[in-house]
């Protein structure tokens, strides 16, 4: 999401940055160049437009073409703007009042909200509520089942919804459940249809006053683009909706319904989904996004996402491995399975500051998270013993791990020489720095791992 409006909106500033004064005259002809970029990412007209009058009387104020540094004033301009575009701030979910507190996840048909539902109860357990899950969608097949079966995953009860119950009878029943066993949020997962019509907003209001919702959530496919503002116009108009959820955000989509939809139904984008997993459900961070937006990386989410997966514990132990030159191949399968869980690997990149640059030059092939289950599968079939000794691997040897690993023998010695090369890089830290802090030093990406 939003790699090509990067690259344009990066090739722009890149102009201003080259211009030692900048004048009103170079300022319009990089807000044209912005405007372009901006609608040819299916941001609606009216927002660019508003977007683009709000940076030029800001960076043609004397403030910015009177700094020593006039491009980067404007990049902060355009910065700024687009945080307020997003929304401002993080949003949280407001769960007080009535209790339980209840949340209706509406949307069309295939807008990820049965699998957003389980994301949502995954996250709301993690923070210690007690969700319920409360599938109230009975006209498309299988979605009751869909829902039992998230639940299942996640540790989450599900309501007993039968299809042949009315939807407003099953959240009625719910919350009466929910009462008597004490959870405290319900998640109502309830029905979409291909395009909006009249019953389907009429059954929806009927459960709104049912339960009197904290939450109503409009889940939209951030790939459908401009569609996707219309249909939560027509949605707030109708339900007064609460917040905004962004599914398949990991897409290529070019970004206009999470540049427009805020500003558009004047509701915030509460979460984003960024894959399939359960775990691929994230706060809107709107500065986070803005900068990621312009190649400034995403630092912060970065660290989130690695506190998430890495074991303190362990962590200091690889140290003391790293310190005493006792790092294995089982350690170094063990760091692989922790980036792994980070998520999707280009997305992860996507939040160095700066890598975008790289990411634009030609004929770097994207990086290959297959590469990483081989590694993974080397390794495994390896013997205890030769994960701790790799100087005992020989032709033989390599050749078994080969054929256990259902891989080449090639890739067994790109798999060791990798090791080998990260530990020389270690020794070297070392000799300089007399210790390795983990996390603390720019690593180099090992050679021969993603060849």
């Amino acid at each position: 999401m939003f790699a090509t409006l990067s690259e344009k909106l990066e090739s722009v500033f890149k102009t201003l940055r080259g211009h030692g004064k900048l004048t009103e005259a170079n300022i319009q002809e990089a807000m044209r160049e912005v405007r372009m970029a901006l609608l040819e990412a299916d941001v609606n007209f009216k927002v660019v437009k508003d977007f683009i009058a709000a940076v030029t009387d800001k960076a043609v104020g004397l403030e910015v073409l009177s700094s020593l540094a006039p491009g980067q004033q404007v990049i902060k301009v355009v910065h700024d703007e687009l945080v307020n575009l997003l929304g401002g701030r993080a949003e949280a979910l407001n769960l007080t009042g009535r209790q339980p507190a209840a949340i209706m996840m509406v949307g069309l048909q295939g807008s990820g909200k049965t699998t957003t539902s389980g994301k949502l109860a995954r996250m709301l357990q993690g923070q210690g509520r007690k969700p319920y899950l409360v599938p109230a969608d009975v006209y498309r097949p299988a979605a009751i089942e869909q829902l039992k079966v998230l639940g299942e995953t996640i540790g989450v009860p599900v309501h007993p919804s039968r299809a042949e119950q009315s939807p407003v009878a099953i959240c009625q029943d719910a919350l009466l459940v929910a009462k008597a066993k004490g959870y405290d949020t319900l998640i109502l997962d309830t029905a979409g249809r291909l395009h909006i019509d009249g019953p389907l907003m009429e059954e929806l209001g009927q459960i709104k006053a049912t339960v009197t919702p904290s939450e109503i959530l409009f889940v939209a496919d951030a790939m459908t683009g401009q569609d996707a503002v219309t249909v939560a116009e027509k949605f707030n108009q109708d339900l007064a909706i609460s917040g905004v959820v962004l599914t398949k955000m990991e897409g290529d989509a070019r970004g206009g319904a999470a540049l427009s939809i805020k500003a558009v139904t004047q509701r915030p984008i509460k979460f984003v989904g960024v894959g399939e997993g359960l775990d691929a459900l994230e706060i809107f961070h709107p500065d986070r996004v803005a900068s990621r937006i312009l190649g400034m990386g995403d630092v912060l989410t970065l660290i989130e996402k690695a506190e998430a997966v890495v074991d303190k514990d362990q962590a200091e132990q690889l140290a003391k491995k790293l310190r005493k030159n006792t790092f294995t191949l089982e350690d170094f399968r063990d760091q692989i399975s922790q980036v792994r869980k980070m998520g999707n690997l280009e997305q992860i990149m996507g939040m160095i500051p700066g890598m975008n640059k790289f990411k634009q030059l030609k004929g770097m092939p994207p990086p290959d998270e297959k590469q990483f289950g081989r590694v993974e599968a080397i390794i495994n079939s390896m013997t205890a013993t030769e994960r701790h000794k790799y100087q005992m691997i020989d032709a033989s040897r390599r050749v078994r791990i080969a054929k256990g690993s259902g891989t080449s023998v090639q890739d067994v010695n790109k798999v060791i020489k990798s090791y080998t090369d990260m530990l020389k890089m270690m020794k070297k830290f070392q000799g300089h720095t007399g210790g390795v802090a983990v996390g603390g030093a720019k690593r180099k990406r090992p050679k021969g791992l993603f060849r």
